[in-house]
């Protein structure tokens, strides 16, 4: 009888759900939308009900016909730092705040003072405490809703709350506990003397549990409304940022992943711990016990490129569904009609502030070099090109100690001819694509199931189901030039314009 597992992705657009079997081949794949809140600028938040609404109805999908006995685990991936606050009675409280919710520099400023400043700040978690994170939701929550801080009782992560929906427990793995700011990620528990410089209660940080961990079974409510089988084993998981990369077979140092998905990541697995010197990284604890995670986050990778095919391609969208295509698939063919380095358009993706080189949630996204010259194939070019270019600077500070051989890139957009050229000659480094990488955090977490349930007895043996594709990209030569001059002016708008950043966000 065939092993089946199950890996869930809570995302920041959607809920994807996979099945895969023992020989790591998906078997079925299904993706629900949900929406996503901007109440005030630079503020993003969910209703958790509706990521479990997206992942029942994706469960449903693709367990219809499956044989329920041959399952026997599920884990999860989800996006990471958002801030689910829960009642005595488990139930949420407010909409969660998200990863790219921008609102706690006061309380960020606050703790790494009171911390000892960043030094200080990073002998206790080895990171800085980024807007992002969810410790400094947590101390926006003290600060501005004190009525409903009092009511929270423990906090966890997305994937966690399905988790919890699935289980009735309560945890945290240790990679999506990274990213809470109050993670002592060397010795992967919490940060206990930085909790009580912040003046906050220990009994509301989760018990955090490695990524392998056995978390609790299906219930029979859960079964009822998901279609999963009552009983089943439930494993932790990991924060995406983390899992998507170990579903491309990042567990050791050397070759480097970059995912083009909402956001953006170029991430390292590390079998050792290392320090973070200023900051500039983020060090995660990684899947397994042992292992670690460096990786740096562009706040706004394809989530640019979708606000523009929303926001200013609405002709394009029309002549694409004329002609049968996808909006993105049109798109790309626009940008070809353009040349490398857009014909002097530079597109900065600052749209929800940056995280990495800048953490700097004032930041806010530009289009420069507009001329009467300019065509919409240079436009849409440009936001590729910016976002590629964003990347290369993490991917600068990630090769700091020797340039990689290859690039193995996820997320969506490897799914697209175009872009991973692009990258490949803009990083100047080959850029492979892997199996099954199309499916994201979701597969991470079924490897993360899969050990969990003995089918590898580590993540190490869980790889080696992974092939790369045949098809890679070598950077050319014929672009080089271009590509240089444009990452060049590129660099220089951020710092030319920050100050402009920073009056803008005055109120």
């Amino acid at each position: 009888m065939s092993k089946i597992l199950v890996g869930v992705d809570v995302g920041t657009s959607g809920a994807k759900c996979i099945i895969a079997d023992e020989t790591g081949k998906v078997l079925a794949s299904a993706t629900k939308e949900y929406p996503l809140y901007t109440p005030k600028a630079g503020w993003a938040e969910q209703n958790p009900i509706d990521w479990w609404e997206g992942v029942k109805a994706g469960l449903k999908d693709i367990l219809e016909g499956v044989n329920k006995e041959e399952i026997v685990g599920i884990s999860f991936s989800g996006q990471m730092h958002g801030l689910v606050a829960l009642d005595e009675n488990n139930e949420v409280i407010r909409p969660s705040i998200l990863w790219c919710d921008q609102r706690t520099q006061k309380q960020c400023d606050w703790i790494t003072e009171k911390a000892g400043g960043l030094e200080g700040l990073l002998k206790h978690t080895n990171n800085r405490m980024l807007t992002g994170y969810t410790g400094g939701k947590i101390l926006w929550l003290r600060d501005e809703e004190p009525e409903n801080f009092r009511k929270m009782k423990v906090f966890v992560c997305p994937k966690d709350y399905i988790r919890l929906k699935l289980t009735g427990n309560i945890a945290i793995d240790v990679s999506d506990a990274s990213g809470t700011g109050f993670f002592n990620t060397k010795d992967r528990k919490w940060a206990d003397e930085l909790i009580e410089i912040a003046g906050l209660d220990k009994s509301i940080f989760p018990e955090a549990v490695e990524s392998t961990a056995l978390c609790g079974t299906v219930t029979k409510a859960a079964a009822e409304e998901t279609g999963l089988p009552e009983g089943l084993n439930v494993y932790a998981g990991g924060g995406d940022a983390v899992i998507q990369t170990t579903g491309t077979g990042l567990v050791k140092p050397g070759v480097l992943g970059v995912v083009i998905g909402t956001s953006g990541n170029v991430s390292m697995g590390m079998d050792k711990y290392v320090d973070n010197p200023e900051g500039k990284l983020q060090m995660f604890a990684n899947n397994e016990p042992g292992l670690w995670h460096s990786f740096g986050c562009t706040l706004t990778a394809g989530g640019a490129y979708s606000w523009y095919a929303k926001t200013m391609a609405g002709e394009e969208a029309i002549i694409a569904k004329s002609e049968g295509k996808k909006i993105y698939d049109y798109l790309n063919e626009c940008a070809e009609t353009s040349a490398p380095g857009a014909n002097g358009v530079i597109f900065a993706p600052y749209l929800t502030g940056e995280r990495c080189p800048y953490p700097d949630p004032n930041a806010r996204g530009m289009f420069y070099g507009l001329t009467l010259g300019t065509t919409k194939g240079d436009i849409t070019r440009s936001v590729m090109e910016g976002v590629t270019y964003s990347l290369k600077q993490v991917v600068e500070l990630m090769s700091a100690g020797g340039k990689p051989e290859k690039v193995y890139l996820s997320g969506g957009g490897a799914s697209s001819e175009l872009w991973k050229q692009m990258a490949a000659d803009i990083f100047e480094i080959p850029v492979y694509t892997m199996s099954a990488a199309k499916e994201g955090g979701a597969y991470g977490a079924v490897l993360v199931a899969g050990v969990g349930a003995g089918i590898w007895e580590n993540l190490n043996e869980a790889i080696k189901v992974l092939k790369e594709d045949e098809k890679f990209y070598t950077p050319s030569l014929e672009t080089r030039d271009a590509y240089r001059k444009a990452y060049e002016l590129y660099k220089m708008l951020y710092s030319a314009n920050k100050s402009v950043f920073d009056q803008g966000a005055k109120e």
